[in-house]
């Protein structure tokens, strides 16, 4: 017991350090953003609400931003018009870092269960270094959904589609109505032959919008007709942050970016990925889907900001997996061990920022594109786990074998009689026992 104490206690004081080392490296290395995006959804929101006036017109004060989501996102978003700032400043951190938690959790608990991780204190480390990455620090300074929608998504493909659950797709459809882009995950369920939640994904989102047309008819016409297609809203094309296959063409020529080079590219990435998708699918392994499409949604949106990549997150995770299911010491475990730390690195390293002013040349084209190498490296090179479908929630858990799996139906007539015979020779001894006295 004194052994057990003494370990929980090392293990507290690790934690308590490496967030300290954290926090001084978000002081020296996050920048400030003044949740400026939160601003644009307060703003906007105040405008629409109180002021009288429509949302897809409002501009924040000095520049060309405005209210970009479709208006089921303006409804679930509609609270916010009547907090004070610093409440939707508490809000939007507090819910962010807790969907961060429950994500996390969901991808790294089969990880610590299997390696015999401490698990709080699995997840406590685990969200020291997801405070530090890039992707997520923009996220929380901006004030951004990101990690809602991350967190939409898990719920199905994590929780509901693996436990054959007929509510799977819904949160796919609320984040595709709330965010389009989302709605590769739609594409997703269609690709892999999931018709039903694909079903009920796309009646989530048909039904979250229509609602949203009913209450606000004027703002939905506004954004299907205008809104959507006016792409000034949005920023530069070839701005470093766009770290999408279409920032790296317009980073190649920004006064004429090359569409057709653009769509090319955008076709040649969605082959692979529903190559990759369908064979994750195959096996049961829906983590893997998730992080396979996640980073392509990064790279075939037109704009994928910095922030938007903490759906690559569900991949460094898997990596890690990956890495810690292999054999101790053989050469699988090393490769991705150190390609999850080597891309955990850059993606906190901000080093795309490097080439913010000049992207010209070999090292500028390289260099200003770090961040998408990494998302094409994760839907190239990210394993497949073969058996990887987890126990529906609400059975009984049972004993993983070695390699982490669950057993199959002879192992679970092994365990029934292994078990028999343990009571039987209970029963035995119990009977000796009383027969003596």
């Amino acid at each position: 017991m004194a052994q057990g104490a003494g370990r929980t206690i090392a293990q507290a004081v690790a934690v308590v350090a490496l967030a300290a080392a954290v926090t001084v490296f978000l002081s020296v290395a996050a920048v400030r953003h003044g949740f400026f995006d939160l601003q644009v959804y307060h703003g906007a929101l105040t405008y629409w609400a109180r002021d009288g006036g429509e949302i897809y017109d409002y501009l924040r004060p000095n520049t060309q931003y405005g209210f970009t989501y479709p208006p089921f996102a303006a409804l679930v978003m509609l609270p916010m018009a009547y907090l004070p700032w610093a409440a939707a400043i508490v809000v939007s951190v507090a819910a962010t870092v807790l969907a961060s938690a429950v994500v996390i959790w969901w991808l790294l608990d089969p990880v610590a269960r299997r390696s015999g991780w401490t698990r709080w204190f699995t997840l406590a480390v685990a969200l020291c270094l997801a405070a530090a990455y890039e992707p997520m620090r923009e996220t929380v300074n901006f004030g951004q959904v990101n990690m809602l929608l991350l967190f939409l998504v898990a719920v199905d493909l994590l929780r509901l589609l693996p436990a054959g659950n007929r509510w799977a797709g819904v949160g796919i459809g609320l984040a595709t109505a709330i965010k389009l882009t989302p709605g590769i995950f739609l594409v997703y369920l269609l690709v892999t032959g999931r018709w039903r939640a694909a079903a009920t994904a796309v009646g989530s989102a048909t039904v979250a919008t229509l609602v949203a047309a009913v209450l606000f008819p004027d703002a939905s016409r506004e954004f299907w007709t205008e809104a959507l297609w006016n792409t000034d809203r949005v920023g530069e094309l070839a701005f470093v942050s766009n770290q999408s296959l279409r920032g790296v063409v317009a980073r190649l020529d920004p006064e004429h970016p090359s569409t057709i080079i653009w769509l090319l590219l955008v076709l040649l990435t969605l082959v692979v990925w529903g190559w990759r998708s369908r064979a994750a699918a195959a096996v049961g392994d829906q983590a893997t889907g998730l992080a396979l499409t996640g980073a392509v949604m990064c790279l075939v949106s037109p704009v994928t900001w910095v922030h938007h990549l903490v759906w690559l997150l569900p991949g460094l995770i898997l990596l890690v997996d990956g890495g810690m299911a292999a054999p101790a010491r053989s050469r699988r475990r090393r490769l991705m061990l150190a390609a999850a730390l080597l891309g955990y690195a850059l993606l906190c390293s901000r080093i795309v920022w490097s080439w913010e002013k000049d992207f010209t040349g070999v090292d500028g084209f390289l260099g200003s594109n770090t961040y998408v190498w990494i998302s094409l490296a994760l839907l190239l090179g990210l394993p497949i786990r073969r058996g990887a479908t987890p126990a529906r929630p609400e059975q009984p858990s049972v004993p993983l074998d070695p390699t982490g799996s669950a057993p199959g139906a002879a192992g679970v007539a092994q365990l029934a009689e292994q078990d028999r015979g343990a009571s039987a020779g209970q029963r035995h001894r119990i009977g000796r026992l009383l027969a003596v006295r």
